[in-house]
């Protein structure tokens, strides 16, 4: 089995270019967390040409609304959200150089032509019942940034170290998620 990829925003071109459906990647560095509302906000700043709270360009943005921590922990559980929620925004942040972005769930057709256009990806993270638990361990620092009244659904950045995610959208067209579904319809039909 390949090693998984390291990468660590702010990240490049280049970066981008060698990644491809199903690679496994290993975060470490800062991410931006935003959901429905914190995209709302950043789209609508965009519209009445005021600055945006945090630069875009080479970051990844994970759908996140981290549930608060307990005490002694730096984070509470921190699993995904659904992407397609995000759909609406996204080909407008991918514009500004957003290189990244992490949920869960497929992407409308829109944010898969915009991936292509602006050399941009979208990562799955780990997967199943404990993994908003493991995904939290990897988040070292946490600290809100922008949109502190949203409450969870603050801007917040994220140090994370080896934060697992896989390749589900690429620059090439590339859909793991098809992918497989395809896969299952040659296994099904031999």
């Amino acid at each position: 089995m390949c090693q998984p990829i390291r990468l660590s925003p702010p990240l490049s071109d280049e970066d981008i270019e060698n990644l491809r459906i199903g690679d496994r990647a290993l975060i470490t560095g800062a991410i931006y967390t935003a959901r429905d509302a914190a995209h709302g906000r950043l789209i609508s700043s965009l519209r009445e040409g005021r600055e945006l709270p945090i630069d875009l360009e080479g970051q990844v943005i994970y759908y996140v609304g981290p549930t608060p921590a307990r005490p002694g922990q730096i984070i509470g559980t921190a699993g995904p959200t659904t992407s397609s929620r995000m759909d609406p925004y996204a080909p407008k942040l991918l514009a500004l150089g957003l290189k990244g972005m992490i949920g869960k769930g497929k992407r409308s057709q829109e944010v898969k032509e915009a991936l292509k256009k602006y050399k941009a990806i979208y990562f799955a993270p780990l997967g199943g019942a404990a993994a908003p638990v493991l995904i939290s361990k990897t988040i070292k620092k946490c600290k809100v940034v922008a949109y502190e009244d949203l409450g969870t659904e603050a801007i917040h950045e994220f140090e994370v170290e080896d934060f697992p995610v896989i390749v589900v959208n690429d620059i090439y067209g590339g859909d793991l998620y098809e992918e497989g579904r395809r896969k299952y319809q040659i296994l099904k039909s031999s």
